[in-house]
C-alpha cells in the first residue's frame, strides 16, 4: 500500500505541474499532461526510477479508464438532443467523411508506403481514422465551446467519427460471438429504461441522499464497460451512449454537472493523459523518426484535405471552418485503444505499435495547438455568453 501511496504522490505532482504550466502557456491542460507524461517516463527511465510511476499497474490503468470512461459520459451529457438533431445531416456528413478518408487513406500509406502487411495497414487505418472526444471535450470545457451548438456539433461529429473506427475494427478483427448479441441486447434495454429509472431516482432520493445519482450513473457506467469489454468492445462506447440518453436532464441541472466535472479533471482524466504520453517511446521514434512524421502527417493530412470542403459547407466563417477541421483531426482514446488491441493480437510488431502510439498522440497535440492558437472563433462564445448569461442565476440545485 505505501507504494501505492508514493506513485499516486508523483502522479498527482506531475498533475499539478501541468496544470501551472497549461495556464502559464495558455493551452489545454490535456495536451499538456499528454507531454508531461513522455517528458515524465523518458526522463525516469535511465535513472531506473519508472517503477515510481508504476504506469502498467491496475490500479493506473483502471483510474485512467475510469477517466475516459467517465469524460466520454460528460461529453455525450453536453449534447442537446434538439441541436444534435437539427444538426443531423452536419454530423452525419462530417463524421463519416472523418472516418473514411484517415481509414483509406492511411491503411494504403502503410501498405504501399511503408511496406506493412495487409492486416497491419488495416489496423493502422483503423488507429488513425479515430476523432479524440476526450482531447475535444476537454478543450471544449476550458474553451466553453461545449455550450454553444457549434461546440455540440463537432461533439457530435466526433461520435459518428468514433462509431465508424469502433465498427471497423469489429468487422475486420473482432469475432462476432454470442458475446456480442448479449452486449448489444443488455445495452439497449438499459438505455431505454435509464432515463426513466434516473428520473424517479432524482425525484425521489437525490435531494435527501448524499450523491445518489452520481452513485447511480457510475454504476450503469462500470456495468456496460465491463460488459463491453467482455463482448470485446470497448467501455468508452456505451458511456457515451449514457451520456446522450441522460443529455437533457442532465444540461438542465448545471450545478451536478460541474461537480462531475470537477471530479472527472480533477482527479480521474490526468492519470488518462498522463498516462497516454508515458506510451510513447522516444528510443523507438528516434531511430526511425520519418516513419512516425509519415504516419502523422498521412492522419492529418487525409483529416485536413477529407474534413475541409465538407465542412465549408455547413460553416461559413474561415476561423470555425479551420478549428472544427482540426478538432476532428485529433485522435487519442480509440486511436490507442485500437493500436493496443493490434499489438495484443499479433497483428502488428512491437515497433509499428510504438509509431502508431506515437503518431496517434502527437495528432492529439498538434492539430489542437494550431487551432487554439490561430482558429479559435471567439465570436461564438461571446454570443453564447450573451444567451446564457440571464439563466445562469436559477441553474443551480442543492442535490447532494
Amino acid at each position: 500500500m505505501e507504494s501505492v501511496f508514493i506513485a499516486a504522490t508523483f502522479w498527482l505532482a506531475l498533475a499539478i505541474a501541468s496544470a501551472l504550466l497549461a495556464s502559464s502557456l495558455r493551452i489545454s491542460i490535456a495536451l499538456v499532461e499528454i507531454c508531461v507524461g513522455v517528458l515524465a517516463a523518458t526522463t525516469m527511465e535511465p535513472f531506473g526510477m519508472e517503477h515510481l510511476l508504476d504506469a502498467n499497474s491496475e490500479w493506473v490503468r483502471f483510474l485512467a479508464a475510469s477517466g475516459a470512461v467517465v469524460l466520454t459520459f460528460l461529453a455525450g451529457a453536453e449534447l442537446d438532443p434538439e441541436v444534435v438533431r437539427s444538426k443531423l445531416t452536419e454530423v452525419s456528413v462530417v463524421g463519416l467523411i472523418g472516418f473514411m478518408a484517415p481509414f483509406l487513406g492511411c491503411a494504403a500509406l502503410a501498405y504501399y508506403g511503408l511496406g506493412w502487411n495487409v492486416n497491419a495497414s488495416w489496423l493502422c487505418g483503423v488507429a488513425l481514422s479515430t476523432t479524440s472526444m476526450a482531447v475535444v471535450y476537454a478543450v471544449m470545457m476550458e474553451t466553453g465551446f461545449n455550450r454553444t451548438e457549434f461546440g455540440k456539433g463537432i461533439l457530435g461529429s466526433c461520435f459518428i467519427n468514433d462509431l465508424g473506427t469502433v465498427i471497423a475494427l469489429g468487422v475486420l478483427f473482432a469475432p462476432f460471438t454470442y458475446r456480442t448479441i448479449v452486449f448489444i441486447v443488455a445495452s439497449v434495454a438499459a438505455l431505454l429504461l435509464l432515463p426513466v429509472t434516473t428520473r424517479w431516482l432524482t425525484a425521489h432520493y437525490a435531494y435527501r441522499t448524499a450523491a445518489i445519482r452520481t452513485k447511480w450513473v457510475m454504476l450503469i457506467l462500470f456495468g456496460l464497460g465491463a460488459l463491453a469489454l467482455w463482448s470485446g468492445s470497448e467501455a468508452v462506447l456505451p458511456a457515451y451512449l449514457v451520456g446522450m440518453v441522460l443529455a437533457g436532464g442532465a444540461a438542465r441541472d448545471v450545478h451536478w454537472m460541474r461537480r462531475l466535472r470537477t471530479l472527472t479533471v480533477g482527479f480521474l482524466t490526468p492519470f488518462y493523459f498522463l498516462r497516454a504520453g508515458t506510451l510513447v517511446s522516444l528510443p523507438a521514434l528516434l531511430s526511425a523518426p520519418m516513419i512516425f512524421l509519415v504516419l502523422l502527417a498521412g492522419k492529418v493530412a487525409s483529416k485536413v484535405f477529407g474534413l475541409y470542403p465538407f465542412i465549408s459547407a455547413f460553416r461559413e466563417d474561415a476561423k470555425e471552418r479551420w478549428y472544427y477541421t482540426l478538432l476532428m483531426s485529433t485522435g487519442l482514446t480509440f486511436g490507442t485503444i485500437s493500436a493496443l488491441y493490434g499489438l495484443s493480437h499479433g497483428l502488428v510488431t512491437k515497433e509499428q505499435y510504438s509509431f502508431l502510439v506515437a503518431a496517434v498522440i502527437a495528432s492529439a497535440v498538434v492539430p489542437t495547438i494550431i487551432a487554439s492558437i490561430y482558429f479559435v472563433p471567439r465570436h461564438l462564445l461571446v454570443q453564447a455568453d450573451d444567451r446564457i448569461r440571464p439563466r445562469r442565476l436559477n441553474g443551480l440545485s442543492d442535490e447532494g
